[in-house]
């Protein structure tokens, strides 16, 4: 391999990593926390949304944010209740998810899809923290938590975002989240990961066969089952439109120009970093 080449190469790898960055650290505002339903918070800010369950023997989180927003994740749990933080829940493997299991893990379980434990163990994150830790506990299709006389149930439904997402439901309170197969207005295909904008719209038409009302997004405000429908219909609209122009025989900067005056997909955005590579190559 030639200097140029690497050179070349360690200039991609430091953009990437980069990109990441800023795709999950971008402004980091103050969090806050949101009532959802009895017994059922949403800590928003510096990561991806957290759910926070009550029950009488304990509380059950859905992911916990970067490692930075330990402290203020315990303050706005103590806010609501005096029970310890039992169980956490990870919804996928990256580090804006992720990166409190490192504070959480000397007392709390750790759980996620066996896919989503082994991208962490093998570094599929670039830039992530170097103690990025995994769930200690593990499951291939759904997992189940019971804790003072109420469920929560962890089900994988196939690929997306990445390959080990999980969505994590609330039957009682008919309420779901979704981790970051729906998170702001457009996907994030992480190939790297093994994610595929193929099997994303295949995974969510099994989601919404769930019975719930209410969803809590990977990123963004709380919305409902309709709101998912036409996240799930814009990822199907976004995939045929990238597919059609790549039939067409468009090249990589072209298709990523249309990704970008149709569906925000700018150069310096994670989608066109980790997204539109991959998607060339699913999509031929």
């Amino acid at each position: 391999m030639t200097r140029t080449l690497l050179a070349r190469c360690a200039a991609g790898a430091l953009l990437a990593a980069g990109c990441w960055i800023a795709y999950t650290q971008t402004s980091a505002p103050p969090l806050t926390l949101n009532k959802v339903k009895p017994d059922l918070y949403e800590i928003e800010g510096d990561g991806g949304n957290v759910a926070v369950y009550i029950t009488g023997e304990g509380v059950i989180l859905v992911d916990d944010k970067f490692e930075q927003d330990y402290q203020n994740i315990m303050e706005k749990v103590k806010s609501v209740t005096s029970e310890p933080v039992k169980y956490v829940i990870s919804t996928h493997h990256h580090s804006d998810h992720t990166g409190g299991n490192v504070k959480f893990a000397p007392t709390a379980q750790i759980i996620s899809t066996a896919n989503a434990r082994a991208n962490i163990v093998e570094h599929k994150q670039p830039g992530a923290p170097a103690n990025l830790t995994p769930a200690n506990l593990v499951f291939n299709d759904e997992c189940s938590v019971f804790l003072g006389g109420k469920e929560v149930c962890a089900r994988y439904f196939g690929r997306g975002h990445t390959n080990g997402d999980a969505f994590v439901y609330f039957p009682a309170i008919r309420t779901l989240h979704t981790g970051d197969m729906m998170a702001g207005n457009t996907p994030l295909i992480d190939y790297t990961g093994g994610g595929s904008l193929k099997a994303w719209t295949q995974t969510l038409d099994e989601v919404l066969k769930l019975d719930f009302d209410t969803v809590i997004p990977g990123h963004g405000r709380v919305t409902d089952k309709a709101g998912l429908q036409t996240y799930r219909d814009n990822v199907e609209k976004l995939r045929n439109r990238a597919a059609a122009l790549i039939h067409e025989g468009k090249s990589q900067e072209e298709v990523g120009q249309v990704m970008a005056a149709e569906f925000g997909w700018g150069p310096k955005t994670m989608q066109a970093q980790w997204s539109l590579p991959g998607m060339m190559q699913e999509l031929r």
